[in-house]
């Protein structure tokens, strides 16, 4: 821990404390991950760690930094802040339907060599899953970052995926695991009225916008 002798003094607080807040940090980051299939962590899940017992403003910040360090150089992972992407849609403010993502939220990215991920850490049980949203975020970027929720599901059951199937024998229910790549932030809704009604397009979210798709799951 670098300069740690001057950052606790500004917090009155014991390196051994630091530590096992550091750590129950860096596990509930890590239980989160995995627990909610990669979703983003609030900012704010992460302060209320360090602020059910500590009542210095500054301490969850410097907590959230150890954290990200130690992630990095022990497990291999980024911790990234997620920059929430906006609806491109003039109605964005009335008509977006947010996934309830805080504008300050974070995932973990392996920061190992693609050949040693896929060789030890990645699940071929969960492989389908990437699969399925690389081709997902592929129609939506050859569309031009935006599609109507109509013609992406035309897209989709020419390769056999069908917006009513609950039961496909790969992905289960594909309606749902659509819905997980909005919760996990590749992709966000937009609702735009139109003269013929209101119409819900998918549009590409930040991390989708921000690198590639395998190397951004955990």
């Amino acid at each position: 821990m670098e300069n740690s002798g001057d950052n606790l003094s500004q917090f009155d607080i014991s390196k051994e404390e630091i530590d096992k807040l550091v750590g129950e940090v860096i596990r509930y980051i890590l239980f989160k991950t995995h627990q909610s299939s990669g979703c983003p962590i609030k900012r704010e899940e992460l302060t209320q760690l360090v602020t059910k017992n500590y009542r210095n403003r500054l301490l969850p910040a410097f907590i959230i930094n150890e954290a990200k360090d130690k992630l990095s150089t022990i497990f291999g992972y980024e911790l990234r802040e997620l920059q929430r992407s906006r609806p491109s849609s003039a109605s964005q403010a009335r008509f977006s339907q947010q996934s309830g993502v805080d504008a300050k939220s974070y995932v973990i990215i392996s920061q190992l060599p693609a050949e040693v991920y896929k060789k030890y850490v990645e699940d071929v049980n969960t492989s389908h899953l990437t699969g399925f949203t690389f081709v997902v975020i592929s129609i939506v970027h050859l569309a031009g970052g935006k599609i109507a929720e109509e013609s992406l599901w035309h897209q989709l059951k020419r390769m056999g995926l069908h917006e009513a199937d609950e039961n496909h024998p790969v992905l289960g229910n594909v309606k749902q695991v659509l819905e997980t790549l909005v919760q996990q932030r590749f992709l966000q809704k937009d609702k735009v009225n139109g003269p013929e009604g209101t119409t819900l397009f998918y549009e590409l979210a930040e991390r989708a916008l921000d690198g590639p798709i395998v190397s951004s799951s955990a």
